[in-house]
């Protein structure tokens, strides 16, 4: 009986035409039209979520720590999309979706999604710190110097910069990749690292439409994530299914077996 190959410790990546971020949005916009009211109660539970701690960051430390907390909304977004990538798959897969199944799909990789949660956790709270660090460079004796507060942006945004720079990089991929086969939280931030290595264009591109369409969510003091969070979630699905073959790591079940035919693997 002959030993089963071990996997690889990365999944192959494909290389993406630079304007493929648009067609992932065409893409999620079509599935958040397939199936608008899940989507909506998605994103109204995630901007729920988002405005009570935003509420919980003001009371507790005023604008130092909410100002902190809601720059460093980039690094916990990605696990607030995680139920999204059911729906998708769903659709994919030609069924409709439901809350029920999407739930439960969303269970089944639950120890390696608390894994990742606990490492977006820590860097936030790095980046949280940070944020407070960096306010002493705010000039607060007398007036305001323009190069001062040049000074203050500057340093606070490479900063930021960098933690951002990092997240999304292990995060872009690694979450779809997590939620729909069988693979470890090491294997998919690696693979997700590798293709944005790979693409760094078309991933720059889309990680400017993620930035722009979380200040449209900002600017609408939050509500516009009902909207946006879904949206990104679905078309990120879309993102992963075209820049990584992961065709040697088994599909977890995500819906019930009568639905799924023999599509569940092309998934």
């Amino acid at each position: 009986m002959s030993e089963a190959q071990p996997k690889s410790f990365v999944a192959p990546c494909r290389n993406l035409d630079p304007a493929a971020p648009l067609v992932w949005l065409r893409d999620g916009w079509r599935d958040f039209r397939a199936a608008p009211g899940l989507s909506l109660a998605w994103g109204l539970f995630c901007c729920l979520l988002s405005l009570a701690i935003a509420w919980l960051a003001w009371a507790a430390g005023g604008w130092v720590l909410l100002i902190s907390l809601l720059s460093g909304f980039v690094f916990v977004a990605p696990l607030l999309a995680f139920g999204m990538y059911s729906v998708s798959r769903q659709l994919c897969l030609g069924n409709r979706p439901t809350l029920a199944w999407t739930i439960k799909a969303a269970r089944r990789p639950l120890a390696n999604s608390l894994v990742f949660a606990l490492v977006l956790l820590v860097i936030l709270l790095l980046w949280a710190r940070a944020g407070a660090m960096v306010h002493v460079f705010f000039p607060t004796d007398g007036a305001i110097q323009v190069r001062e507060l040049v000074a203050f942006l500057t340093i606070g945004s490479a900063v930021g910069a960098v933690f951002a720079a990092f997240t999304f990089s292990a995060s872009v991929f690694s979450l779809p990749f997590i939620a729909n086969r069988d693979v470890d939280v090491i294997t998919a931030v690696v693979s997700s690292i590798n293709a944005v290595l790979r693409n760094r264009w078309t991933l720059a591109l889309w990680g400017a439409l993620v930035a722009l369409l979380t200040l449209v969510g900002f600017a609408t003091a939050l509500i516009g994530f009902v909207v946006i969070i879904p949206w990104v979630g679905y078309a990120t699905w879309h993102g992963y299914r075209e820049a990584l073959d992961v065709s040697e790591w088994g599909t977890l079940p995500s819906a019930p077996p009568a639905a799924v035919g023999g599509l569940e693997s092309k998934v």
